[in-house]
């Protein structure tokens, strides 16, 4: 399914801010940045910064992307998957449990959470945590994160 854009204007610094409020600890990819747009688009929004889709919009609320996350050092909630998980979090896989080798402790139930790969902590993929972090840890069987985008699907591939 190809993303078909409906139209494109910049975006005004008090929805700016409820967008960054909505982030959380992503918040800090609209910090101090001038050109930030919206580009309606079918199926999914994106928020454009400095002409960059920094955040997509899925089911009308904002996930950064993973070109944001490869582009900045963000300090948000971060789950580590183990090197066997990696080809099933590429693919658009829900994370389970047992491909989870570390969380950050704050993580709670419909947190936004970057998926990183265990050897290179590189960003595989953009998630809602359906547990606590601890529980992502401990648990053997079961969801743990609802993937949202990931390296490879169209919201990865889509350029302006």
């Amino acid at each position: 399914m190809a993303i078909k854009v409906k139209k494109r204007n910049f975006l005004k610094k008090k929805k700016i801010k409820q967008i960054k409020n909505e982030l959380g600890d992503y918040g800090s990819l609209l910090e101090n940045k001038k050109n930030v747009e919206i580009l309606e688009a079918e199926p999914n929004s994106f928020i454009l910064v400095d002409g960059e889709p920094y955040i997509i919009i899925i089911d009308e609320k904002a996930f950064p992307t993973l070109k944001a996350a490869l582009a900045n050092a963000i300090d948000g909630k971060t789950v580590t998957v183990d090197m066997g998980a990696v080809r099933f979090v590429t693919n658009g896989a829900d994370i389970m449990s047992p491909g989870i080798v570390a969380a950050d402790e704050g993580i709670e139930p419909r947190d936004i959470v970057l998926i990183v790969d265990e050897t290179h902590h590189k960003p595989l993929a953009i998630g809602v945590s359906l547990i606590t972090g601890e529980e992502m840890v401990e648990n053997d069987s079961g969801k743990a994160i609802e993937t949202k985008h990931f390296v490879g699907d169209e919201i990865w591939n889509f350029e302006l």
